[in-house]
């Protein structure tokens, strides 16, 4: 789970700016807080709104950004890839700063780095309760001691672990952070104790999910159609629930020479998946069409499927129809079935940028709402940005949960909640956003100036 993300001079993002999910001190819709761990909660669900170029999008960019440099990291002899706040000539040469503050596997982290284009200047784990902070390592380059590993040190006795986690740090570069040597290194091969690292690094991995609009979602249970009869019949009612047309989904067998990607691609993953010793491996690809094929092993030999939709004619058969032959609202839908189930699944950071692209707002209200009816028992969250006004409720949506993003004067974007407004929980917001209440709509210049629209005579 997300508890807080905090940015500092990164892309439009000029002053600290922190996007909180910690619980205000509403008591309605208890259900949308997650349980407690170590007595920290967090929400379930967020909605960011703004205008056009208010920051929304960038918000998600640095979060995605950190994920990125944990995950892949730059290379040695690369500058590290990012845009600092641009409209500020002192910011130029100021650093940058990202932090999270995450729940994963019964533990809160915070964890974070100061950074610029040639370096990460600083970086550091602490293990966070309510009251106190354990710091699990530290790195400042301005230091005599570049590295603090004492913690890591006091949990490692034996001589050889700790020479190799000297070793770890003294070749982490420069432009690299230390997390992603954790991961790259295999160092949990050689060092027992740092669940606390791979902790984090897991999450980031396998817990937060970015989705931007034009990103398709190839996880979750469109992976599995092919061995559990029980989703295609999810697929099916949800399909059939949000009155799409569709009477279900198939996996279709298809020929190697009808598969609309390059032979070359399909070649390699031929061999790739041949070379397995177990049938258990499977690989999703999408066309340029943005058909989505799955390709799997089944013995000593390659079997291609097609995911197609199904539509009955009137005399009863089913016709099968390529994904690409869909609507965009209805490929969306399909993209959102297996997250919603993800999410249920618990444990999943899902944020997904103008989730409503294509949609009516009536499903993207419903999805968000099926979503909180039915996490009772479940610790999964949901963050969005939208334009979608129709979702400032309460009657959806706790105060804290509301976010607003605004373009200052010069140029820098600012974040705060609906939970800093004296609002009762009747009054109508979503009127009181589309008005200017809240800062964060766009500001629409004169019609008059319009030169180029003026009538010469």
């Amino acid at each position: 789970m997300l508890i807080r993300f905090t940015v500092e001079n990164f892309m439009s993002f000029k002053e600290r700016q922190s996007f909180s999910l910690i619980p205000g001190q509403g008591r309605l819709k208890p259900l949308h807080k997650t349980k407690p761990v170590k007595r920290i909660s967090t929400l379930k669900t967020s909605v960011i709104f703004g205008a056009n170029a208010s920051g929304k999008s960038n918000l998600i960019k640095a979060i995605d950004f950190g994920r990125t440099l944990v995950l892949e990291g730059t290379r040695s002899d690369k500058r590290i890839d990012f845009q600092n706040f641009r409209l500020d000539k002192e910011y130029q040469n100021k650093n940058s700063r990202i932090e999270y503050e995450l729940q994963h596997k019964g533990k809160n982290y915070a964890y974070g780095f100061v950074f610029n284009s040639k370096e990460i200047v600083e970086e550091w784990l602490y293990e966070i309760t309510k009251t106190s902070d354990k710091k699990l390592f530290e790195r400042n380059l301005n230091s005599d001691e570049i590295f603090d590993l004492d913690f890591l040190y006091s949990k490692n006795k034996k001589a050889e672990e700790r020479q190799f986690l000297k070793f770890t740090a003294k070749g982490t570069p420069n432009n690299q952070l230390f997390l992603k040597e954790i991961r790259t290194r295999k160092v949990e091969e050689n060092v027992s104790f740092i669940d606390d690292l791979l902790n984090v690094v897991d999450w980031f991995q396998n817990s937060l999910k970015i989705i931007f609009p034009d990103d398709k979602y190839k996880e979750g249970i469109k992976f599995e159609l092919k061995e559990y009869e029980n989703l295609l019949t999810i697929f099916q009612e949800f399909l059939k629930y949000f009155d799409t047309g569709i009477d279900g989904v198939s996996l279709e067998v298809v020929d190697f020479e009808n598969i609309d990607i390059p032979h070359v691609i399909l070649n390699k993953i031929k061999e790739d998946l041949l070379d397995k010793k177990t049938d258990d491996f499977r690989v999703t690809i999408m066309s340029n069409k943005k058909t989505t094929y799955f390709i799997s092993k089944k013995e000593d030999s390659v079997v291609y499927h097609k995911f197609m939709t199904k539509h009955k004619v009137p005399n009863g058969e089913d016709v099968f129809f390529d994904i690409s032959d869909e609507s965009d609202g209805t490929n969306r839908i399909i993209d959102y079935i297996p997250l919603l189930m993800d999410l249920l699944k618990g444990g999943n950071v899902f944020i997904l940028d103008e989730m409503e692209r294509s949609l009516h707002p009536n499903l993207i209200y419903d999805l968000i709402d099926l979503f909180l009816s039915n996490s009772q028992n479940i610790n999964s969250q949901l963050i969005l940005a939208s334009h979608e006004s129709s979702l400032l409720t309460q009657k959806l949506l706790r105060k804290d949960e509301v976010w607003f993003t605004v373009k200052d004067k010069d140029g820098s974007t600012k974040i705060h909640s609906l939970e800093e407004y004296n609002i009762r929980f009747d009054k109508q917001i979503r009127k009181d956003y589309l008005l200017g209440r809240f800062k964060a709509i766009p500001r629409i210049g004169n019609r008059n100036k319009l030169t180029v629209l003026q009538h010469q005579d």
